[in-house]
């Protein structure tokens, strides 16, 4: 998939190295969610990120978007590290869709093109085109109480993908879908993000959706990196196949090793 905000509509500044996190500590309630954390994604990886609950998964996320500060340490996003310059450079979509229940579909995903000054009828003009190759042909005008559960996460996505910036920061994207949704979006995503040029960081408690999307896998415990993972797998493969494959179970159990 891709898509073309182009003209003079939307201009970014390119990002040229990644995402780096050194030596990052992060103390919430008396407590180091992280502890001397080092992490790098460089420019278009994607990384996924997970472990139990409380390790400092979304709090990792926060610093990267430029919604916290870290008591210590650095966060480089695309060479910028205020709070500011990197809320400049992320996106963030989390668990929920966050959709607003008053404005259709269409209107939901123009969010980010009107927040940037561009009015509402050259904003719907630019999204339109992107419903029909995400799978949403149809949806434009209904509003998000007639749109199935898997249809509002790819509205949400929708949404972050026209923000227009390098670096998408997912948040349990999938976390309150069933099953049967959850595993059709985790196969189109996986499609979408091999046509999006982006730097990615999934955070998921799911460690098979982790290995799916991202090339890289780590595994947090205790504010560190426990285990490092290269998703070295065959992306052509059909899922039922893939998720069989040895080098899959295995980098599936090493990863619930680090983690239990």
């Amino acid at each position: 998939m891709s898509h073309s905000i182009s003209e003079t509509d939307v201009v970014v500044e390119p990002q040229t190295t990644g995402v780096e996190l050194a030596g990052v500590v992060r103390v919430l309630g008396g407590r180091r969610v992280l502890d001397d954390l080092h992490l790098h994604v460089p420019r278009h990886g994607r990384l996924g990120i997970v472990g139990r609950s409380g390790v400092g998964k979304s709090t990792l996320l926060s610093l990267v978007a430029g919604l916290d500060e870290p008591d210590a340490g650095t966060v480089n996003v695309g060479g910028a590290t205020s709070a500011a310059a990197r809320l400049e450079r992320c996106a963030l979509m989390p668990q929920r869709d966050c959709l607003l229940p008053w404005r259709s579909a269409l209107d939901n995903a123009c969010l980010p093109l009107e927040n940037r000054g561009l009015p509402r009828a050259e904003a719907r003009r630019l999204a339109a085109p992107l419903f029909a190759r995400l799978g949403l042909a149809e949806a434009e005008p209904l509003r998000p109480a007639r749109l199935s559960s898997g249809m509002r996460q790819r509205v949400a996505f929708l949404r972050t993908l026209l923000a227009d910036k390098e670096t998408l920061l997912l948040d349990e994207p999938f976390g309150a879908l069933d099953a049967i949704t959850r595993i059709e979006l985790q196969e189109w995503l996986a499609t979408a993000l091999a046509g999006e040029p982006r730097t990615v960081l999934l955070v998921t408690h799911d460690v098979e959706e982790a290995l799916l999307l991202c090339d890289r896998v780590v595994v947090l415990a205790h504010g560190r990196v426990a285990l490092e993972l290269d998703a070295d797998l065959p992306r052509e493969a059909p899922r039922r196949e893939l998720v069989t494959m040895p080098a899959f179970l295995e980098l599936r159990e090493q990863a619930l090793e680090a983690i239990t």
